[in-house]
């Protein structure tokens, strides 16, 4: 309340003080006297490394191509005044009853323009620094009034076309139109001249090749706008908010993968310290990346699969790649895609996370007194009317403990664990970790038991999945990512300076002891034989029909999210989180961490108990399903018979074939007495579901088990898959049995 006081106190005497200078003259004591002439002096700034060397430098000019007022279509100029200054033409510079609507709408949080009018913008953008004070507010309010003297209305928004930032080094509506829809400012359409009035209160956020949905929303806002001010009818409107835009493939395009991190950059710097300072303020940006890291993460591209070529011109699928340190937050790689476009896909992807969620899970349940040998029964049981979720090999294994349930990514468990621990003290825990994309409470609540499969409203970033993980390799302490350590400006003053943050948010033991549990998952679980030759833990994600796949793994000095999966949605080949994810992951952590010695996860002083000896109801019935028995047919289970394999580029399907075969081949072998008798015993019908859950047969050809178990799936189902467990109302978790695969 203090703060609101005092900003409507400065805010009546700023409006004071710019009175005074209106009706007594005063504003040409502050414009400078060559405001014809005057330029700001351009100067590269240049991106360096966590070492120190130079990486990067923007462009030393600015691309900027001046067009007079006439080659500027009427709804362009119309589509700014709706959306930046509605009463352009009626105000003198300034704009007091647009500056106190202003200020209501911000209090009661419905801005819909600022209170700075179009003359105000060109001011600051031409004669003044991006310094936020109410002292250059007032310089700014005084040569707004000398330019409304100077310069007729048609003259003010010719030169505040052509000057105003459109993000990506584009200044000017010419420049602007050129990158963004390849062509002359006077040929855009309704549409599109609504798309680029868009993007100036905010030129990385609403840019519409990195924040597609935000920049359509606020088109649609600008074309309301101009039909509220009578620019437009509300048929034209509707007629423009429908047409499909055809936006430049070439200025889409990122030349490699690292550009994604230099995007990053270049828009925390424009948060900062505005558009103009990046451009012609010769900065020097100190970054946390790690170039040997980000380069080994640019190789492990080779092993993402290429399926198909989107409407887009993208290939398909994608993938992002998110590697911090966890002892202080740093960014030490960072993919955001192909290099195909400019959406970061590390940052900005909001992806659902399937079984890499359940880790938050057992987490809260450490806390809450449970330990890895604490047992829980795996039997179908019905959660909630309608939802009786099944576990991905579709069989139940009787008691089991915490340990085995996570690095066997069982489901039934997971839910009977986040039941005991609460739902809503998980979605607590997993928003201290730094996962900001839940929903905590209203219709769409995250705080229902489908979570702990990963069924979410929203889903979350590789970025703050890559961040939460770190929370356990640092034994409970969270460190907020940090891709910008410092920045300077050309004669060496400090700008902007941003040192690690950490708070403790887990105890210390309860994420020693799930670490524990989820080292696990690369020894004997999900991920087995995928190990880095060093203490490693992590956990395996893949969602219903294969739409998403995870694998986020750490070490006690890194930890790494990688994600895949296609920008439209769409099922993917049978992609696992234990397939291509951990195998880009393996292969990214064994080079990114190659000259760093290996060291161990710290005991904070607990001891983990033993794995308890557990006597099922029923030995007879239990004893063939054991996970630890089973024959590698889990959704999330690993091709790791052929360890070189894992380096292949793209693993074609008679290969993956192939590996099945040899790996129940092996098995078969090491039980071939046992195998032999329940042949002579199975029916045919028997055969076919032994085939199903991991025991195929000699019948059965070349076909994978995995095949097998989504016809069982279908068979259970009726239906193919469903594509999350997120409910599609308050009453029912989950929309079908069919579980979240293993992550």
């Amino acid at each position: 309340m203090l703060a609101i006081i005092k900003f409507i106190l400065v805010l009546i005497t700023s409006v004071v003080v710019m009175g005074a200078s209106v009706l007594y003259g005063f504003s040409g004591f502050f414009t400078p006297d060559n405001m014809d002439e005057m330029l700001i002096p351009d100067a590269a700034s240049q991106f360096y490394d966590r070492n120190g060397n130079v990486i990067y430098t923007t462009m030393s000019e600015e691309r900027r191509l001046p067009i007079p007022l006439d080659q500027i279509p009427k709804y362009t100029q119309q589509a700014f005044i709706a959306i930046e200054d509605n009463r352009f033409y009626e105000h003198g510079g300034i704009d007091y009853r647009g500056t106190l609507r202003a200020l209501v709408s911000t209090l009661s949080g419905q801005e819909v323009q600022g209170g700075s009018t179009i003359t105000q913008q060109l001011a600051k953008n031409a004669f003044l620094t991006q310094e936020r004070s109410i002292g250059r507010k007032i310089k700014e309010a005084f040569i707004a009034r000398d330019l409304e003297e100077k310069y007729t209305k048609d003259e003010i928004i010719a030169m505040y076309l052509n000057r105003i930032y459109f993000g990506q080094g584009a200044y000017g509506i010419e420049s602007a139109s050129m990158y963004y829809f390849d062509k002359h400012a006077k040929d855009l359409t309704l549409a599109e001249s609504a798309t680029l009035a868009a993007i100036p209160k905010s030129p990385n956020y609403y840019n519409p090749f990195e924040n597609p949905k935000e920049s359509k929303e606020r088109q649609e806002l600008v074309l309301d706008q101009m039909a509220k001010y009578g620019f437009i009818s509300e048929a034209d409107a509707d007629k423009a908010k429908a047409e499909k835009l055809a936006y430049s493939k070439s200025s889409s395009q990122n030349s490699s993968p690292l550009s994604y991190f230099f995007d990053t950059i270049i828009q925390k710097v424009i948060d900062e310290l505005g558009a103009d300072a990046l451009y012609k303020g010769g900065l020097k940006i100190y970054t946390s990346i790690d170039m040997d890291m980000q380069k080994a993460a640019e190789a492990c591209l080779q092993y993402l699969p290429d399926y198909y070529t989107d409407s887009e011109g993208l290939t398909q699928p994608q993938m992002a790649l998110v590697a911090v340190d966890p002892h202080t937050g740093f960014i030490r790689a960072m993919i955001g895609g192909r290099g195909q476009d400019k959406f970061n896909r590390a940052t900005m992807a909001v992806r659902q996370p399937g079984s890499s969620f359940k880790p938050f899970v057992y987490l809260t349940a450490m806390q809450n007194g449970l330990t890895p040998a604490s047992i829980v029964e795996d039997k179908e049981e019905e959660f909630a009317p309608g939802w009786k979720p099944q576990n991905s090999d579709r069989r139940w294994h009787g008691k089991v403990s915490l340990r085995t349930a996570l690095a066997y990514s069982i489901n039934v468990p997971a839910i009977k664990v986040a039941r005991e621990a609460g739902v809503d003290n998980i979605v607590d825990l997993a928003e201290k970790m730094g996962i900001s994309t839940l929903v905590s409470s209203g219709k769409y609540s995250d705080a229902n038991l489908a979570m702990a499969l990963g069924g979410l409203s929203k889903g979350v970033n590789p970025v703050e999945m890559a961040a939460a993980y770190a929370v356990l390799a640092s034994n409970g302490i969270y460190h907020k990512p940090i891709s910008v350590m410092k920045i300077l400006d050309r004669d060496g003053k400090v700008l902007y300076e941003q040192e690690p943050t950490s708070k403790r948010v887990v105890d210390a033991g309860a994420a020693y002891m799930t670490v524990s549990m989820m080292e696990d998952v690369l020894k004997i679980g999900t991920g087995r034989g995928m190990g880095i030759g060093r203490p490693a833990a992590g956990k395996t994600g893949t969602t219903d029909t294969y739409v998403d796949a995870w694998f986020v793994g750490f070490t006690p000095d890194l930890c790494t999210a990688v994600w895949i999966g296609d920008d439209s949605n769409k099922p993917m080949d049978r992609m696992y989180g234990s397939n291509e994810p951990l195998t880009i992951w393996h292969n990214f952590m064994e080079n990114a961490l190659a000259s760093t010695p290996a060291s161990d996860f710290i005991n904070p002083g607990v001891t983990i108990p033993k794995e308890p000896v557990i006597q099922q109801d029923d030995p007879k019935k239990n004893d063939d399903k054991d996970p630890k028995k089973e024959e590698d047919k889990k959704e999330d289970q690993p091709d790791t018979t052929d360890k070189d394999a894992t380096k292949n580029k793209n693993k074609d399907k008679d290969v993956k074939k192939d590996k099945n075969d040899d790996k129940v081949n092996v098995k078969k072998d090491k039980e071939q007495e046992k195998t032999k008798e329940k042949q002579k015993k199975e029916t045919k019908s028997a055969k076919a579901k032994s085939s199903s859950s991991g025991s195929t047969s000699s019948d059965s050809g070349s076909k994978s088990n995995r095949s097998t178990v989504k016809e069982r799936v279908q068979e259970v189902t009726g239906d193919k898959p469903t594509v999350s467990n997120k409910p599609k109302s308050s009453e029912k978790p989950v929309i079908s049995n069919k579980p979240t695969p293993s992550k």
